[in-house]
């Protein structure tokens, strides 16, 4: 009988993606395992394959559509015996479907943009739709095709999608770098006759990533009743820690950061102090059993936060060790969705840019994140007297109907106690 090709979700937090190209037309037979489609979500290009064999009868999202929600009917598919009744049949069923994709897609030129691999409703199990994702080829069909069409070499070529994987953006990349290099270099006089074309801005379509980073935090900042508390943290006993032991692991080729004392802290925090380590369920609130903190890692064009996992349970150095291997994971845009995806609590440090403090913006549905700046020398009475001291000032975000002030100033108590005396970690 006819079949339905619905928008998949390519992820469990997607719920809409575009509808860059379709690589199939209508009339055209397919076989199990054909990409029909490539579709562009929030993290990464993937293309869609073909479940059964078939003829496919109608396109009803045609490509450069955008934001098509997930389980939108985009074609039909006629299986062998199928009679255009069938079809007909399955449309009358499902008008209401055709009828939303053609009001949730807003149908542009193609302008798909490079997408760097970063929460929301969980969408049916894949099995349950009629497509699968192809990831057997380390270049896209699209960008197969441009290749072809400019003459570009894919040998040479450096992919920036998942797991290398080359896309457009690459192939557009490496045609602007071939013009570039056959332009000659205009005369100096250039820029100071014409001053609008040398110093005119850049329109550049927001990537998947950004749009979703821009999204969220606009509604995270809007509908989050935001409450802020911050504690400034002594940390000679920590820096003589950490000296002492990375000496001690040098043997193992470990060298544990401040960063690594803070996860710990902060797991050993929530673990002291159970109430603080909650997600908010809008009629409910989740009481999570252990610690997973996210980190924030600066990626290009936004940023991952992946998870430590049962932090509280974890010695500095398995902590190290593991944030080093999921930073890394997370630059090259290999990090898998169970490894980026929930956590307890956020943890964003920015002292290693040198910034004193800030307050960050809370990612739903976890109740709290805490912004870390960089430790300063700083004056402060010791026995009444004026010592010199290296501060760290730690800013934490609630959310203010899961966490009041009270809770979360007890958690910030027991915070900057595990940081300035950090034996209390190991105990």
């Amino acid at each position: 009988m006819a079949t339905e090709i619905l928008m998949p979700a390519l992820s469990p937090t997607m719920t809409e993606g575009n509808l860059v190209t379709w690589l199939k037309k209508e009339g055209d037979k397919i076989e199990a395992g054909d990409v029909l489609a490539e579709i562009e979500t929030d993290k990464a290009t993937m293309e869609v394959e073909a479940v059964d064999d078939g003829i496919l009868a109608k396109i009803l999202v045609p490509a450069g559509s955008q934001k098509v929600r997930v389980n939108t009917v985009i074609a039909q598919v006629l299986e062998e015996g199928d009679t255009p009744q069938d079809l007909a049949m399955l449309s009358s069923t499902d008008t209401h479907n055709a009828d939303a994709a053609s009001t949730q897609a807003t149908i542009q030129p193609d302008i798909s943009t490079p997408v760097t691999p970063d929460t929301a409703p969980h969408s049916p199990p894949l099995m349950q739709q009629q497509t699968q994702i192809q990831t057997r080829i380390m270049a896209s069909p699209l960008a197969k095709r441009l290749a072809e069409q400019n003459q570009i070499s894919l040998e040479n070529l450096e992919g920036s999608g998942p797991h290398g994987r080359i896309i457009k953006a690459d192939i557009d990349a490496a045609i602007a770098a071939t013009a570039q290099k056959n332009t000659p270099t205009p005369p100096m006089t250039a820029c100071v006759i014409s001053d609008v074309a040398c110093g005119a801005p850049e329109k550049r379509p927001l990537s998947g990533m950004r749009t979703v980073i821009a999204q969220r935090l606009t509604e995270s900042k809007q509908q989050i009743p935001h409450f802020y508390l911050s504690v400034s943290c002594v940390l000679e006993p920590l820096l003589a820690a950490r000296k002492k032991m990375n000496k001690t692991l040098e043997e193992q080729n470990i060298r544990l950061s401040v960063n690594d004392f803070i996860i710990k802290a902060t797991a050993m925090a929530l673990k002291k102090v159970p109430d603080a380590n909650v997600t908010w369920g809008g009629d409910h609130l989740l009481h999570h059993k252990t610690a997973d903190v996210a980190v924030a890692v600066s990626v290009e064009g936004g940023l991952y936060t992946p998870l430590i996992k049962q932090a509280e349970l974890k010695s500095l150095s398995q902590i190290s060790t593991e944030m080093k291997t999921l930073a890394a994971k997370a630059r090259s845009g290999k990090l898998l969705p169970e490894e980026y995806q929930g956590g307890s609590f956020s943890v964003s440090n920015l002292g290693m840019f040198g910034v004193e403090s800030f307050s960050a913006i809370i990612n739903p549905p976890q109740a709290c994140i805490l912004a870390v700046g960089a430790g300063i020398p700083t004056v402060i009475p010791i026995d009444g007297i004026p010592s010199v001291r290296t501060i760290m000032t730690c800013t934490l975000s609630v959310d203010h109907r899961a966490v009041d002030g009270a809770l979360g100033a007890q958690w910030l108590k027991a915070f900057k106690a595990f940081i300035e005396d950090p034996v209390m970690m190991l105990a």
